[in-house]
Formats: C-alpha cells, structure tokens, sequence
C-alpha cells in the first residue's frame, strides 16, 4: 500500500520538477484558496477568476504595501503564475478542477503592478478615515 503523502512533501516534489515558484507560495495559496471561500461563503469549487481576486486581497490583507515584493520573491508576478501553480497541485491531486475549468481562467485578471500600485496610499487613507470617524 502507498504512503500517503503530506501536503509538504507534495509541495516539494512539485518543486523539484517546477523551480519557478518557491514552495512558500504554494502554501500561500492554500491559505488563500480558504480564505476566498469563506469570504464567498462558500465551501468546495472556486473559479480561477474568483481565486486569483481572493489571492489579490489576502495578499493585501497579509503583506499591505509588501505584497507584490512577496509575490515577485516567490516567483509569481502575473495571474498566469498563480494558475500555473493551481495546475501543479491539480497534477498532484493535492486540488482538483471541473471540466470548465481552464488554465487560461487565469490568464490577465488583473495587472499586478497596477493591483498593488496603491497599497500603501489606500491603507494610510484607510487608518485616517478610521482614526476620523473614531473622533
């Protein structure tokens, strides 16, 4: 009978066969992929648009103004990336897809740059809107 491997290992044989992005972002991603379904109240299926936002905002949420360094120290610097990632774990049963779903689902959803261009700025505007209406 075969051992059944943890989520680490799995992470680590993809990463032996895929150096583009760094293992820390694969459990990212989990993180994220839980944090998008209860942000949509929703357990199971998510589409690639819907996880890609979700990525977006927990990163926001996690990182602030950091956000797109993380991203890009780990590899990922487009929504294609994040898709190649998902297809990864897909091939290692760690997710699995429907049939509508599509490596392209995640092709250019939203531009890195211009996603976390203002991080900063939105959370100061955030902190002083907040720290008003506590006056």
């Amino acid at each position: 009978m075969e051992e059944k491997k943890d989520f680490y290992q799995l992470v680590d044989e993809i990463y032996a066969q895929d150096l583009r992005y760094k293992p820390d972002a694969y459990e990212f991603l989990m993180q994220g992929l839980y944090f998008t379904q209860k942000k949509l109240k929703r357990l199971g299926h998510i589409s690639g648009r819907e996880l890609s936002e979700g990525l977006r905002d927990f990163s926001i949420e996690q990182f602030g103004p950091m956000a797109r360094t993380v991203f890009s120290h780990w590899g990922v610097t487009q929504t294609q990336d994040l898709g190649n990632m998902v297809y990864n774990m897909i091939n290692k049963g760690v997710l699995s897809k429907t049939e509508e779903d599509s490596l392209d689902d995640f092709k250019d959803v939203f531009d890195f740059q211009e996603a976390f261009a203002n991080v900063l700025r939105d959370s100061v505007m955030k902190l002083n809107n907040d720290h008003q209406n506590n006056s």
